[in-house]
């Protein structure tokens, strides 16, 4: 049987076992899929889930619970060698060893794109993966069971001061729901006021969220000064060291919360194989996602997803390739998996080619924008589809129910606000009366 080897077990790594499990007849492939995480995040709740609006553990897709037959392996890929077809797995215990493969599909995804900007690689977290956004929830959280005990003054109004950096969907996004969040608590925080919290959001360009109208981001920025969220267009962020912003406007404030959104960049990873990439690092395919050089196809190399330079047909891609979101990785993994298997077929692939179908974003509870060609929707119709769109998006009906769930138990109960910032140092509490021996 020929082996397939997917680098990656995000959503075009984990759409693309999925759908090969689906097709495959028995005995015409053996599938391993290798990530150092055992789970897919389903990445567009990441800001609920940092605003406590669902459960971290319902945002993730358990590869062995949904994989079945496809061998998965928690490790880290850290070198392809094509010519000769092997990789080399490195676990995060143990030695590194080298497996055979006969196809690669390299869907390793993207990392943060951070600038060498003083104080922000140790002051600010990013937003891309569960456990950032579970860090965020409990930062806020722990910030206002601090703050409460404190006397007005520089440390509390540093405490209750939020940063986020990137006007983008994402930023924009955990932008939203953490002052949506932050207004909720008050409740339970009589001693802090409303005008005692402070959030900034911090864009270079003169505007947010180029996915949608120039007419619906001056709505978003109006509904979240209305909210008492402050953001900075046509600006820098010269400076973060020791939690002190300092932006060219020369405009300075404390903060004790950083949330890093202003871009993504392709898998170092792929630095490490013998694969063409081009000028951003990205791996280079065609449109029906075959890895391409300059003299053509790569024979038995894939690649997919926010690690790929996929061009985009429609003509709506940035550049002329396709935006690195979920909308193109998901759909990237299903056509991907349909062309492997019209290869060892001996038929033709397809062509990859999506149209955008168009931008959802939830920014608080109750309050959302949605933008489809000139069709536009704000407020509370838009907050609906953003969590219509995404609920039925999250793959598998076990996944969809927990989310699901949530919200509506959300709606009747409320948010759980419960802090457990102390998981960080599980073993603190019994080390500290632990009885040792004695000198």
């Amino acid at each position: 049987m020929p082996k397939i080897l997917i680098v990656g077990g995000g959503y075009a790594g984990f759409y693309t076992a999925w759908k090969l499990e689906k097709k495959l007849r028995p005995g015409e492939a053996d599938v391993t899929m290798v990530d150092p995480l055992p789970y897919m995040q389903y990445q567009p709740f990441l800001p609920e889930v940092a605003a406590g609006s669902i459960e971290p553990r319902h945002a993730v897709v358990s590869h062995r619970l949904h994989l079945r037959s496809t061998n998965v392996i928690t490790a880290k890929v850290t070198s392809i060698d094509h010519a000769n077809k092997k990789a080399t797995l490195t676990p995060a215990v143990g030695d590194p060893w080298e497996v055979d493969y006969d196809t690669i599909v390299v869907t390793a995804g993207a990392v943060s794109r951070t600038f060498p900007i003083p104080g922000v690689a140790d002051e600010a977290i990013g937003l891309k993966n569960i456990e950032e956004a579970m860090a965020i929830r409990d930062k806020v959280l722990t910030n206002f069971d601090k703050a409460a005990n404190l006397p007005l003054g520089p440390e509390r109004t540093r405490l209750l001061t939020f940063t986020v950096v990137g006007g983008g969907f994402a930023g924009i996004e955990i932008f939203g729901e953490l002052r949506s969040f932050a207004s909720s608590l008050l409740k339970y925080y009589p001693n802090i006021s409303f005008d005692d919290t402070h959030f900034h959001l911090i864009e270079a360009m003169g505007r947010i969220m180029p996915e949608v109208s120039l007419k619906t981001s001056l709505w978003v920025i109006k509904n979240l000064a209305q909210r008492g969220a402050e953001i900075h267009l046509d600006t820098q962020l010269s400076s973060a060291v020791g939690g002190k912003i300092e932006l060219s406007t020369g405009e300075s404030f404390e903060t004790d919360l950083i949330v890093w959104t202003a871009g993504v960049m392709a898998s170092p990873m792929l630095k490490n194989t013998d694969l063409p990439v081009d000028e951003r690092g990205r791996l280079r395919v065609q449109p029906d996602l075959r890895v391409v050089n300059d003299d053509g196809v790569v024979p038995d190399a894939w690649g997919a997803g926010d690690v790929s330079a996929v061009p985009d047909l429609s003509g709506g891609g940035v550049g002329g390739f396709c935006v690195p979101n979920a909308q193109h990785a998901v759909r990237q993994g299903k056509r991907m998996a349909d062309n492997i298997l019209a290869v060892i077929r001996n038929e033709e692939p397809v062509n990859y080619f999506h149209k955008n179908a168009g931008a959802v974003a939830g920014i608080g509870l109750y309050v959302g924008v949605f933008q489809s060609g000139k069709l536009a929707l704000t407020g509370l119709a838009a907050w609906f589809a953003h969590r219509g769109y995404h609920g039925l998006a999250m793959p598998t009906w076990e996944r969809k129910t927990r989310v699901i769930g949530g919200w509506v138990l959300n709606f009747i109960l409320g948010r759980d606000i419960v802090s457990l910032a102390a998981r960080a140092t599980p073993t603190f509490a019994f080390q500290e009366f632990a009885t040792r021996p004695k000198a």
